[in-house]
C-alpha cells in the first residue's frame, strides 16, 4: 500500500493522499492484533473479505483506518498510519485545522482530515465509492521498524519490524 493513493469522496468533494506509513497486524497469533483474543462485534470486519475497512475508535476520541488484507476468517489488516495530501488539501484543512504536516502525519489525524469514521466500518475499499485505494508507483526506499503503542504485546510481536514507511518522507509520523 505504500505509495498508493488513499481516496475519499465526502459531501461532493474528492480528496486524495499518498500513503507514506503503515503497520501490519497478523491475525490471531499476533498478540498486538485486535483479533488476538477473540472474534467480537468490534473486530468482525477483520474476519471479512480482503479490501474492506476496519475502522475503530481508540482512546474514545480517534478513529483509525485499517484495510483487511487476507481472505475471510483470517483476521489480518494493515493500519494506515500517515498520508501526504495530494488532491484537495484545502478541504482536508477545513475539516482538520492543523499547521503543516500535523494535518495527516498520524493515524488519528489522517482520519479526521479525510472524514473517516464509524459509518465506513466494513466498507468495501475495492470499489471507487466513498473510500478506496488506487494503485500508484514510487521510487522511495522503504524503511521498517517496530510498531507503535503496543507495549501490552508479547516481546516478539512488539519488536517485530512490521511498521513500514517511505524513507525520508516528511509526512511520516515522528513515532520511531
Amino acid at each position: 500500500m505504500l505509495g498508493c493513493w488513499l481516496v475519499r469522496e465526502h459531501n461532493g468533494e474528492q480528496m486524495a493522499a499518498r500513503i507514506v506509513e503503515t503497520e501490519a497486524y497478523c491475525g490471531a497469533e499476533d498478540s498486538a492484533c485486535h483479533a488476538h483474543r477473540r472474534r467480537s462485534p468490534r473486530t468482525e470486519a477483520m474476519f471479512g473479505p480482503a479490501g474492506h475497512a476496519y475502522v475503530y475508535l481508540v482512546y474514545g476520541m480517534h478513529w483509525l483506518l485499517n484495510v483487511v488484507t487476507e481472505p475471510e476468517d483470517s483476521p489480518c489488516a494493515v493500519l494506515i498510519r500517515a498520508v501526504e495530501p495530494t488532491a484537495n488539501e484545502a478541504v482536508m484543512r477545513a475539516t482538520r485545522q492543523a499547521a503543516g504536516r500535523q494535518l495527516s502525519n498520524g493515524p488519528g489525524k489522517l482520519t479526521r482530515a479525510l472524514t473517516i469514521d464509524k459509518p465506513l466500518y466494513g466498507h468495501d475499499m475495492t470499489q471507487a465509492d466513498k473510500l478506496w485505494i488506487s494503485a500508484a508507483t514510487h521510487d522511495a526506499k522503504i524503511a521498517s521498524g517496530p510498531r507503535v503503542g503496543i507495549d501490552y504485546a508479547q516481546p516478539e510481536h512488539r519488536d517485530a519490524p512490521w511498521r513500514l514507511w517511505l524513507e525520508d518522507n516528511p509526512w511520516v509520523s515522528k513515532a520511531r
